[in-house]
C-alpha cells in the first residue's frame, strides 16, 4: 500500500493508462479495474491483469493442482497433498482424511507445513511437528479455505521468484529470509534481485518449464532450493510486487507496462 492507501498495482495501471489515452475505471476499492481503450474493454481483478486462460489462472490458484501438473510434466516441484473441508461433507471428503493427515505427519518426523490450498500471501501456513499442532493447523486453513494442503517441511536454502512474460524473464529476485522460518514478503522477507549468473539462469529455466506445464503466460513463480537442488514452491496468476515497487518502483512499472502492452496488443517494451 502507498500512502493514498492505493495499491501498487492499481497505481501502476492508472499511470499506464493515463500515458495512453485508455479509460480507468476503479472500482471495488480497487479489486476490480476496468480498461476501455481501442475501443474494447478489458479488466484487471485482484493482482491478475488479464493475460492467463482461465484453466492456467485456475491451475496456479490451487497449489494441489499445481504440484500434480508439474509432478506429470517432470518438473522438479514440492509435493502439496490436498485435503477437502469435512464440512463439504463425508461423501466429498471420505472418513479417513484425518488418519491420512496423521500418516503424513508420521512420514516426515522433521515437521509437515500445513496452508490453505488457495493463496493466501503466507497467511495461516502452519508448520506442525505434533498431532495437537496439526488439529490446530487444520482447523485455522479449514476456517477460510474449502481445502488445505500438506507439504513435508523442508530447509529452504534461498527462495527466488521469476516474473515471466511468454517466457521472458522481466524480473527475478530473491526473498532474504528475516526472523521468521517463512519467506514471504508480507512475513519480513526482503526482496533482491538477481544478478546475472548460474542461479539465475537455473530459476529461469524451472519456472519457464513450470509455466509452460499449465499454460500460464503472465506469472510470478516461486522457486526453493533445497539440498542443493532447485524445485517449485508454487505459481501465482496474479503478479504482486507490492514489496518489489518500495525498493525499484521503476522495475515494477516497466513490468506492469510490459504486461500492459499486451494486454492492449501493443509491441512489447521489455524492462
Amino acid at each position: 500500500m502507498t500512502a493514498s492507501g492505493e495499491r501498487i498495482f492499481v497505481q501502476a495501471i492508472r499511470r499506464y493508462c493515463a500515458e495512453h489515452g485508455i479509460a480507468v475505471d476503479v472500482r471495488s476499492g480497487g479489486w476490480l479495474i476496468a480498461m476501455r481503450g481501442g475501443g474494447t474493454r478489458h479488466f484487471a481483478f485482484g493482482y491478475d491483469i488479464g493475460l492467463n486462460s482461465a484453466i492456467a489462472h485456475r491451475l496456479a490458484n490451487d497449489k494441489s493442482a499445481t504440484a500434480e501438473v508439474l509432478a506429470l510434466e517432470g518438473v522438479p516441484c514440492i509435493p502439496h497433498h490436498l485435503f477437502l473441508n469435512p464440512k463439504l461433507g463425508l461423501n466429498v471428503v471420505g472418513p479417513t482424511w484425518r488418519d491420512a493427515m496423521l500418516k503424513l505427519l508420521a512420514d516426515h518426523p522433521q515437521g509437515v507445513v500445513v496452508k490453505p490450498n488457495e493463496g493466501t500471501s503466507g497467511r495461516s501456513v502452519f508448520k506442525v511437528t505434533t498431532e495437537a499442532e496439526l488439529d490446530h493447523a487444520a482447523g485455522e486453513a479449514f476456517s477460510m479455505s474449502a481445502g488445505l494442503v500438506i507439504s513435508p517441511y523442508v530447509a529452504i536454502e534461498e527462495e527466488v521468484r521469476v516474473v515471466l512474460l511468454d517466457d521472458v524473464p522481466l524480473v527475478v529476485y530473491s526473498k532474504q529470509r528475516g526472523s521468521d522460518w517463512r519467506h514471504n514478503l508480507d512475513a519480513g522477507a526482503k526482496p533482491v534481485l538477481l544478478e546475472d549468473g548460474e542461479a539465475r539462469t537455473a530459476c529461469v529455466k524451472l519456472a519457464t518449464d513450470a509455466a509452460s506445464a499449465i499454460g500460464i503466460a503472465f506469472a510470478a513463480i516461486d522457486v526453493v532450493r533445497v539440498d542443493g537442488t532447485w524445485r517449485v514452491l508454487e505459481i501465482n496468476s496474479g503478479v504482486m510486487m507490492e514489496a518489489l515497487a518500495k525498493l525499484n518502483p521503476e522495475l515494477v512499472q516497466a513490468t506492469y507496462d510490459t504486461a500492459l502492452d499486451r494486454v492492449f496488443g501493443k509491441t512489447r517494451r521489455e524492462p
